[in-house]
């Protein structure tokens, strides 16, 4: 496939020139971001974590487990939007409509932090303490856990964003941090139903998030006051959403063996954050090289060392 041929987001992009030929540190960071990207590593992560295989504990879960996952993750990703847009640079972002429990989860980081100081770490020792209280409470704190540890992980996917060069007072790149949610939703092997709901492939979903995306992108740019209840903000949420989902069933699934306690939950959190930490490298070093070289050149290249690791 030659690079004329290449498409993101539904557009040709133009053929890559002998000049954009990628540096041999650019292209080492661009090999490790596709292992990455196209082999997530989650499900290993959480049945170490959970002590036993995930495909074991967690090959079904109930309808009840499933309709609260679903019901959490939208609250989580709600949380997540306010949060990301909350960054841009303007006199007052306010959401015309704040969910209840998304201030319960910033109030709840908010006090943590002055405990733990900033930094990786201390994302890390949070999202294990938020994990250690699923764990130890079950299924009834979802509602609560998880919005804390999404909002934990992206302020960590924020900082690697800017550690990559990624200009987070543009919507399109707060945005894009919300993305990766979407991004490390992919699991090592999806089931039928989840494949029905989604592609597979780091640019077929970032092709598929493109057009909502943008949408959202254009509507926070617009505005000063932002409504969570606009439709291009409601399409946006709820694409992400279908996604994380399939990975807040699995740590679900993984927390809900019954010796594990608070904490093999703790740990199965920090399992979640890595994860997540792991997909936002890779994800923000292919958008700083697609700055330095191009987007084409940088397909081109992704799909070689694609082909190389034998994923179709």
């Amino acid at each position: 496939m030659s690079t004329s041929d290449l498409t993101l987001a539904g557009e040709t992009l133009p053929a890559a020139t002998p000049e954009t030929v990628l540096s041999d540190a650019d292209l080492a960071a661009l090999r490790r971001a596709v292992q990455v990207l196209e082999r997530p590593s989650l499900a290993a992560r959480l049945s170490a974590a959970a002590g036993a295989p995930l495909d074991i504990i967690g090959r079904s879960l109930p309808a009840p487990v499933t309709e609260a996952v679903s019901r959490s993750t939208e609250a989580a990703m709600r949380g997540a939007l306010h949060v990301a847009l909350a960054t841009l640079p303007r006199k007052e972002v306010v959401a015309a409509e704040r969910d209840g429990l998304g201030a319960v989860a910033a109030k709840a980081e908010g006090r943590i932090a002055r405990l733990l100081g900033s930094g990786d770490a201390k994302h890390k020792a949070m999202a294990a303490l938020s994990g250690a209280v699923g764990g130890a409470f079950g299924l009834a704190t979802l509602a609560v856990e998880l919005p804390v540890s999404t909002t934990l992980m992206l302020r960590s996917i924020a900082e690697i964003a800017r550690a990559e060069g990624e200009d987070l007072e543009t919507p399109e790149g707060a945005l894009a941090c919300v993305q990766v949610f979407a991004l490390g939703g992919r699991t090592a092997a999806e089931t039928e139903a989840g494949a029905a709901l989604t592609e597979s492939g780091y640019f077929a979903v970032r092709a598929a998030l493109a057009k909502t995306l943008s949408e959202a992108a254009r509507y926070a740019g617009s505005k000063t006051l932002l409504d969570q209840s606009a439709p291009a903000l409601i399409r946006f949420t709820a694409q992400i959403a279908a996604r994380f989902g399939l990975v807040v069933s699995q740590k679900v699934a993984a927390q809900a063996v019954p010796v594990l306690g608070a904490f093999g939950g703790a740990a199965v959190n920090t399992a979640f954050m890595n994860h997540f930490q792991s997909t936002a490298r890779a994800h923000f070093t292919v958008r700083r090289l697609e700055r330095s070289y191009g987007a084409a050149a940088v397909r081109a290249a992704y799909e070689v060392e694609k082909a190389a690791l034998g994923i179709a």
